[in-house]
């Protein structure tokens, strides 16, 4: 009676697995199913690449891709205002930094000239 039921039991899995393949045949027409064959045998070898490059590639620069990925990036707009507020800084904080320079310089001659 034990090998009655496995026989069945085998017996409706493979009509099931066998009725799943006809229909996953039917909805794509042939031409379509022979190409999509012969370009997943084509990508093994990139699918292994992948498998390796995660061990090669060290997980800091996975998860830093990652976040790049994540990053919402500036409009034109907004990154030539801050380019322009960038330049003025700089041009500005320059000028300070040469007046003091200047000054502290006319200080230093003639305390040390003297």
């Amino acid at each position: 009676m034990a090998n009655e039921e496995k026989s069945s039991n085998k017996a409706a899995k493979s009509s099931l697995r066998e009725l799943a393949t006809k229909q996953a045949n039917k909805k794509q027409p042939r031409r379509l199913r022979s190409a999509a064959g012969k370009v997943s045998f084509l990508l093994v070898p990139f699918k292994f690449i992948g498998k390796i490059g995660r061990f090669i590639i060290p997980p800091y620069f996975r998860n830093s891709w990652k976040e790049l990925k994540e990053v919402t990036w500036p409009s034109r707009k907004e990154t030539r205002q801050l380019t322009l507020a960038v330049f003025v800084f700089a041009i500005i904080f320059g000028a300070l930094i040469t007046i003091t320079d200047y000054g502290l310089d006319k200080v230093f001659r003639k305390v040390l000239l003297k």
